[in-house]
Protein backbone atom coordinates (compact mmCIF):
# COMPACT_ATOMS: atom_id res chain seq x y z
CA UNK A 1 0.00 0.00 0.00
CA UNK A 2 1.86 2.98 -1.25
CA UNK A 3 1.80 6.05 0.98
CA UNK A 4 0.31 4.26 3.99
CA UNK A 5 2.58 3.52 6.91
CA UNK A 6 2.62 0.23 8.77
CA UNK A 7 1.27 2.05 11.83
CA UNK A 8 -1.67 3.37 9.78
CA UNK A 9 -2.45 -0.12 8.44
CA UNK A 10 -2.27 -1.50 11.99
CA UNK A 11 -4.62 1.24 13.26
CA UNK A 12 -7.13 0.58 10.47
CA UNK A 13 -7.08 -3.17 11.14
CA UNK A 14 -7.55 -2.53 14.88
CA UNK A 15 -10.53 -0.31 14.10
CA UNK A 16 -12.11 -2.98 11.88
CA UNK A 17 -11.52 -5.61 14.56
CA UNK A 18 -13.14 -3.34 17.17
CA UNK A 19 -16.18 -2.84 14.92
CA UNK A 20 -16.56 -6.61 14.52
CA UNK A 21 -16.24 -7.14 18.28
CA UNK A 22 -18.94 -4.53 18.91
CA UNK A 23 -21.22 -6.20 16.35
CA UNK A 24 -20.77 -9.54 18.14
CA UNK A 25 -21.46 -7.83 21.47
CA UNK A 26 -24.75 -6.34 20.28
CA UNK A 27 -25.84 -9.55 18.55
CA UNK A 28 -25.21 -11.40 21.83
CA UNK A 29 -27.24 -8.71 23.63
CA UNK A 30 -30.31 -9.40 21.47
CA UNK A 31 -29.89 -13.17 21.83
CA UNK A 32 -29.54 -12.91 25.60
CA UNK A 33 -32.65 -10.75 25.93
CA UNK A 34 -34.81 -13.16 23.91
CA UNK A 35 -33.53 -16.14 25.90
CA UNK A 36 -33.53 -14.39 29.31
CA UNK A 37 -29.82 -15.20 29.68
CA UNK A 38 -29.26 -12.83 32.59
CA UNK A 39 -25.84 -14.28 33.46
CA UNK A 40 -24.39 -13.56 30.01
CA UNK A 41 -26.10 -10.15 29.86
CA UNK A 42 -24.31 -9.28 33.11
CA UNK A 43 -20.98 -9.62 31.30
CA UNK A 44 -22.11 -7.57 28.31
CA UNK A 45 -23.28 -4.53 30.26
CA UNK A 46 -21.09 -2.00 32.06
CA UNK A 47 -21.93 -1.80 35.77
CA UNK A 48 -23.11 1.82 35.36
CA UNK A 49 -24.98 1.29 32.09
CA UNK A 50 -27.55 3.98 31.36
CA UNK A 51 -30.73 2.76 29.65
CA UNK A 52 -33.60 4.83 28.26
CA UNK A 53 -36.29 3.16 26.13
CA UNK A 54 -39.18 5.25 24.80
CA UNK A 55 -42.18 3.51 23.26
CA UNK A 56 -45.76 4.37 22.46
CA UNK A 57 -47.00 4.03 26.04
CA UNK A 58 -43.82 3.75 28.09
CA UNK A 59 -40.55 5.36 29.07
CA UNK A 60 -38.06 3.15 30.91
CA UNK A 61 -35.05 4.91 32.38
CA UNK A 62 -32.46 2.96 34.37
CA UNK A 63 -29.06 3.98 35.71
CA UNK A 64 -27.16 0.75 36.31
CA UNK A 65 -26.72 -2.90 35.40
CA UNK A 66 -28.62 -4.26 38.43
CA UNK A 67 -31.75 -2.30 37.49
CA UNK A 68 -31.43 -3.30 33.84
CA UNK A 69 -31.01 -7.01 34.55
CA UNK A 70 -33.99 -7.01 36.92
CA UNK A 71 -36.12 -5.28 34.28
CA UNK A 72 -35.16 -7.90 31.67
CA UNK A 73 -35.75 -10.83 34.04
CA UNK A 74 -39.18 -9.41 34.96
CA UNK A 75 -40.22 -8.63 31.37
CA UNK A 76 -38.87 -11.73 29.60
CA UNK A 77 -40.55 -14.22 31.90
CA UNK A 78 -41.98 -17.68 31.35
CA UNK A 79 -45.23 -16.32 29.92
CA UNK A 80 -43.66 -14.30 27.12
CA UNK A 81 -42.30 -14.95 23.64
CA UNK A 82 -39.80 -12.53 22.12
CA UNK A 83 -37.82 -11.83 18.97
CA UNK A 84 -35.45 -8.89 18.71
CA UNK A 85 -33.38 -8.37 15.58
CA UNK A 86 -30.79 -5.63 15.44
CA UNK A 87 -29.36 -4.85 12.05
CA UNK A 88 -27.81 -2.16 9.85
CA UNK A 89 -25.12 -1.23 12.41
CA UNK A 90 -23.47 2.16 12.08
CA UNK A 91 -20.47 1.94 14.39
CA UNK A 92 -17.96 4.71 14.95
CA UNK A 93 -14.74 4.09 16.84
CA UNK A 94 -14.01 7.25 18.84
CA UNK A 95 -10.77 6.12 20.51
CA UNK A 96 -8.96 2.94 21.53
CA UNK A 97 -11.51 2.50 24.31
CA UNK A 98 -14.70 4.32 23.24
CA UNK A 99 -17.21 3.85 20.45
CA UNK A 100 -20.81 4.60 19.58
CA UNK A 101 -23.31 2.89 17.38
CA UNK A 102 -26.78 3.04 15.88
CA UNK A 103 -28.76 -0.17 15.34
CA UNK A 104 -32.09 -0.65 13.62
CA UNK A 105 -34.36 -2.81 15.80
CA UNK A 106 -37.32 -4.91 14.65
CA UNK A 107 -39.05 -6.79 17.43
CA UNK A 108 -42.07 -8.89 18.31
CA UNK A 109 -43.08 -9.43 21.92
CA UNK A 110 -45.99 -11.66 22.93
CA UNK A 111 -47.28 -11.53 26.48
CA UNK A 112 -49.34 -14.68 27.07
CA UNK A 113 -50.48 -13.52 30.50
CA UNK A 114 -51.88 -10.24 29.17
CA UNK A 115 -52.78 -11.79 25.79
CA UNK A 116 -51.11 -9.00 23.79
CA UNK A 117 -48.73 -8.88 20.85
CA UNK A 118 -46.40 -5.94 20.33
CA UNK A 119 -44.47 -5.37 17.12
CA UNK A 120 -42.34 -2.41 16.21
CA UNK A 121 -39.11 -0.83 15.19
CA UNK A 122 -36.74 1.56 16.92
CA UNK A 123 -33.31 3.05 16.57
CA UNK A 124 -30.90 2.02 19.31
CA UNK A 125 -28.22 4.61 20.03
CA UNK A 126 -25.45 2.98 22.04
CA UNK A 127 -22.13 3.89 23.58
CA UNK A 128 -19.43 1.34 24.29
CA UNK A 129 -16.27 1.24 26.37
CA UNK A 130 -13.41 -1.22 26.13
CA UNK A 131 -12.38 -2.44 29.57
CA UNK A 132 -9.62 -5.02 30.07
CA UNK A 133 -9.65 -5.72 26.34
CA UNK A 134 -13.43 -6.34 26.08
CA UNK A 135 -16.15 -4.02 24.79
CA UNK A 136 -19.09 -3.32 27.13
CA UNK A 137 -22.32 -1.40 26.59
CA UNK A 138 -22.25 1.79 28.70
CA UNK A 139 -25.33 3.52 27.30
CA UNK A 140 -28.32 2.32 25.33
CA UNK A 141 -31.29 4.37 24.31
CA UNK A 142 -34.05 3.90 21.80
CA UNK A 143 -37.09 5.72 20.58
CA UNK A 144 -39.73 3.81 18.68
CA UNK A 145 -40.28 4.51 15.00
CA UNK A 146 -43.54 2.61 15.23
CA UNK A 147 -45.21 0.33 17.72
CA UNK A 148 -48.34 -1.77 17.28
CA UNK A 149 -49.95 -3.36 20.35
CA UNK A 150 -52.80 -5.73 19.60
CA UNK A 151 -54.90 -7.96 21.82
CA UNK A 152 -54.73 -11.69 21.16
CA UNK A 153 -58.15 -13.31 20.90
CA UNK A 154 -56.67 -16.74 21.53
CA UNK A 155 -53.41 -18.19 22.71
CA UNK A 156 -50.96 -18.77 19.81
CA UNK A 157 -50.33 -22.38 18.87
CA UNK A 158 -46.70 -22.50 19.99
CA UNK A 159 -44.83 -25.65 19.01
CA UNK A 160 -41.90 -24.64 21.17
CA UNK A 161 -41.59 -21.96 23.84
CA UNK A 162 -38.06 -21.42 25.14
CA UNK A 163 -38.89 -18.85 27.82
CA UNK A 164 -41.54 -21.17 29.32
CA UNK A 165 -38.68 -23.23 30.74
CA UNK A 166 -35.90 -20.62 30.88
CA UNK A 167 -37.67 -17.39 31.87
CA UNK A 168 -38.55 -16.28 35.39
CA UNK A 169 -41.63 -18.04 36.73
CA UNK A 170 -44.39 -15.64 37.72
CA UNK A 171 -46.67 -16.21 40.68
CA UNK A 172 -49.81 -18.05 39.70
CA UNK A 173 -52.45 -15.72 38.33
CA UNK A 174 -55.54 -15.89 40.49
CA UNK A 175 -58.84 -16.04 38.61
CA UNK A 176 -60.97 -12.93 38.79
CA UNK A 177 -64.52 -13.23 40.04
Amino acid sequence: MSGISTDEVTARLRSLQDIEEIKRLKHAYFRCIDTANIEELHGIMHENVYTCYVGGTYRIELTDRVQFLEMIASAFHSETVARHNGHHPEIEILSDSEARGIWYLHDVFINLRLMTRTEGTALYRDRYRKIDGLWRITEQTYERIYEIVEPLSERPSLRTHYLASHGRKLPRKEPTL
